[in-house]
């Protein structure tokens, strides 16, 4: 994967969180994605087509996802429920459509976002991807960003 992919869906997050929820994350390690599970309980899944194609992944804590929810509900938010995973969703889709926006040459289209909740849920990126992984840091705890694109070859002009 591209070193230009990724920091795009990075300044997002930053901005989606200081945006929409006031908190202030912390990036902290970018690696090569090694497992098929996300770290996290609570993920948000976006595909991604266009000239490139690929899959972002938003995986909170349940901490975390609470506390985003209680953000942007403006109530408390104590268990996981149908406000958690739409409220997860949304904040995959602005993240991702943030990105999209410093990705124009790429024509992108993204997918609408689907939330997976629970332990060990196995997430593929397209077989011809190695994904990154980026850990963020908040004062609500921790969280994850998995973006995994590629671009598509045109086929020649005869």
């Amino acid at each position: 994967m591209r070193a230009e992919y990724i920091n795009p869906f990075i300044r997002s997050v930053a901005n989606a969180f200081h945006t929409m929820l006031g908190v202030e994350v912390t990036r902290g390690d970018v690696a090569l994605k090694a497992e098929a599970f996300p770290k996290y309980p609570i993920s948000g899944v976006i595909g991604l087509s266009g000239k490139a194609i690929g899959t972002v992944v938003l995986s909170l804590s349940e901490t975390v996802a609470l506390r985003a929810t209680s953000s942007l509900l403006l109530t408390e938010t104590t268990e996981i429920s149908d406000e958690v995973v739409d409220a997860v969703g949304e904040l995959t889709n602005m993240v991702a459509g943030g990105a999209k926006a410093e990705l124009e040459e790429y024509k992108l289209s993204l997918s609408l976002p689907s939330v997976i909740a629970g332990c060990e849920h196995e997430i593929r990126f397209p077989s011809n991807v190695r994904p990154i992984t980026v850990h963020f840091t908040t004062e609500w705890g921790d969280f994850a960003l998995e973006v995994g694109l590629a671009s598509v070859l045109e086929p020649s002009a005869t």
